[in-house]
């Protein structure tokens, strides 16, 4: 079973997206902060990560920059979740190695498990 690890300060999406990834026949993993998500990330070694760019303690660029450097974690793929669509974010985030970008109001569960499945290594 495919682990994926949810780094996100909203409860409700967060809920939300690991129901969703549950029925769908994957392990989740939560993470409300950015320091969690790294404790998260080193303790489960997800297969995943749907990460959020604005949380407490570290943010997703932080998060990504630590996964970026560190050879154990730099080949996990990291799908974006963020509320802004910001070009200069999006550029950013994908030279710190994430692989693809939802934008919070826009995207659907079924496009979350899309990208997922997209971006997964069999």
């Amino acid at each position: 079973m495919k682990k994926i690890l949810i780094a996100e300060d909203n409860e409700g999406l967060l809920k939300s997206i690991a129901s969703k990834l549950r029925s769908s026949g994957y392990q989740t993993v939560e993470a409300f902060d950015g320091e969690v998500a790294l404790e998260r990330l080193r303790e489960s070694k997800p297969d995943l990560v749907l990460l959020d760019i604005v949380m407490p303690k570290y943010s997703g660029f932080d998060v990504l920059e630590v996964m970026h450097s560190d050879s154990s974690l730099s080949d996990i793929p990291v799908i974006i979740i963020s509320n802004s669509g910001q070009e200069v974010e999006i550029d950013r985030a994908k030279k710190l190695g994430a692989k693809d970008f939802l934008i919070k109001p826009e995207f659907t569960p079924d496009e979350v498990l899309q990208k997922i499945k997209d971006n997964l290594k069999d």
